[in-house]
C-alpha cells in the first residue's frame, strides 16, 4: 500500500493521510470509517479521529498497529464504491509523508563507491548524523538554495520508516520493526559541509530535503537490499546502483542504531546514498536554480523536485 499525505487543493486545510487506490488518492480516515460500519463496528466508526488519526503525523506515530488497520480497511476499498472519496491526483497537493518525525538519522559513506569518489576510506561503523524536520518538503515542493552556499549537492537515499518501538534490536528480527519505505534526498551544502569536522550545518538547512511521494509499506517492498536506485539532474543520469551494495544494510543499521538510541514509530532512517553525487565529478556539478532532480527506487517509485534560489 501506498500511504500518502495530501491536502485538496480547491480548499487546503490540516493535511490528511490518504493512500493510492486505482489511480487515485482516497482519504484513509473514511475509508477506515467504512470498512468499521460494513463490520457494524458502529462506536469506533462514529469516533474514528479517537481511533484512527487523520493527522500525518499522529499516524504514522501508532505505528505498525495502526499501518495493519490501514492495510485492512484499504483492501476493504478495493471490493467497494469509494469513488466519492477519491480524488484525481490534479485535486490534491501531496506533502510530506511524515510531516515531524521525532528523529531523521542519516548514514553517512555507506556505499564503497561512494566513500571512494569522496576520499574517504570506508567505515568500521556507520557513520550516524542528524536532519531536523524544519529541512523536510513534500513531492511537490521546491528545493530552497541558501544564499549561504554555492555547492549544493543530491543523494538519493532508501528511507526506511519505523513502525515500533526498538530499543536493542537484533539483527535478524530488525525487519519487524519498520513500516514500510520512501525517497529520500540527502540535499547537502558541500562547502558547509566541509568548512566543519562535524556536518551538520551542511546537512539541514531550512526547505532543503525532499522525502517522498509516499510511504510504501513493507510487505510491498519486499527485501529491502535487492532494490535498484537512481538520481538524474535535468533529465541526466547521475547515479544508478542497487541498494545490494549497501556497507551496512538496513537490519544492521536498525541494530545498530537502536543499540544507542530508541527509535519511535515515524522515525526516518536515510541509509545512505551511492556514487554519482556533484561533488565527486570531475570538475563537480553543483545543482543551480531551476535545476530538476528525479530520484527513483525500485517498488517504491519516483520523486522530483526542482531546485529555486532565495
Amino acid at each position: 500500500m501506498k500511504l500518502l499525505s495530501y491536502q485538496l487543493k480547491r480548499s487546503p486545510g490540516p493535511p490528511r493521510v490518504g493512500f493510492m487506490l486505482n489511480g487515485c488518492i482516497a482519504d484513509m480516515q473514511e475509508t477506515w470509517r467504512r470498512w468499521r460500519r460494513s463490520r457494524r463496528e458502529n462506536e469506533l466508526a462514529a469516533n474514528a479521529e479517537q481511533f484512527f488519526p487523520s493527522d500525518p503525523s499522529c499516524f504514522f506515530a501508532g505505528g505498525n498497529f495502526i499501518i495493519s488497520q490501514a492495510i485492512e480497511a484499504a483492501a476493504f476499498a478495493q471490493t467497494t464504491n469509494m469513488e466519492d472519496i477519491g480524488y484525481s491526483r490534479e485535486e490534491v497537493r501531496l506533502l510530506t509523508p511524515v510531516p515531524e518525525p521525532s528523529k531523521i538519522i542519516c548514514i553517512g559513506k555507506n556505499y564503497a563507491d561512494h566513500a571512494a569518489e569522496m576520499k574517504s576510506d570506508v567505515p568500521e561503523y556507520p557513520v550516524l548524523f542528524a536532519k531536523f524536520a524544519n529541512s523536510l518538503i513534500g513531492p511537490e515542493d521546491v528545493i530552497e538554495k541558501s544564499p549561504k552556499t554555492s555547492q549544493l549537492d543530491y543523494e538519493v537515499e532508501l528511507t526506511a520508516v519505523i513502525g515500533k518501538e526498538a530499543s536493542r534490536v537484533k539483527r535478524e528480527n530488525a525487519l519487524k520493526y519498520i513500516a514500510g519505505y520512501t525517497i529520500g534526498n540527502d540535499i547537502s551544502a558541500r562547502d558547509l559541509q566541509t568548512r566543519t569536522p562535524e556536518w551538520l550545518q551542511g546537512k539541514t538547512l531550512d526547505r532543503s530535503t525532499p522525502v517522498g511521494p509516499w510511504i510504501v509499506t513493507a510487505d510491498e517492498v519486499g527485501d529491502p537490499g535487492d532494490l535498484t536506485i537512481q538520481s538524474q539532474v535535468n533529465g541526466n543520469v547521475r547515479q544508478s546502483s542497487s541498494t545490494s551494495k549497501l556497507i551496512f544494510d538496513v537490519p544492521y543499521l536498525i541494530e545498530f542504531i537502536s543499540g544507542l538510541i530508541t527509535l519511535k514509530p515515524g522515525d526516518l532512517i536515510l541509509s545512505g546514498t551511492p556514487d554519482g553525487v556533484g561533488k565527486g565529478m570531475n570538475p563537480p556539478k553543483f545543482l543551480n536554480d531551476g535545476d530538476t532532480i528525479t530520484m527513483e527506487i525500485g517498488n517504491i517509485g519516483q520523486l522530483e523536485n526542482k531546485v529555486k534560489a532565495k
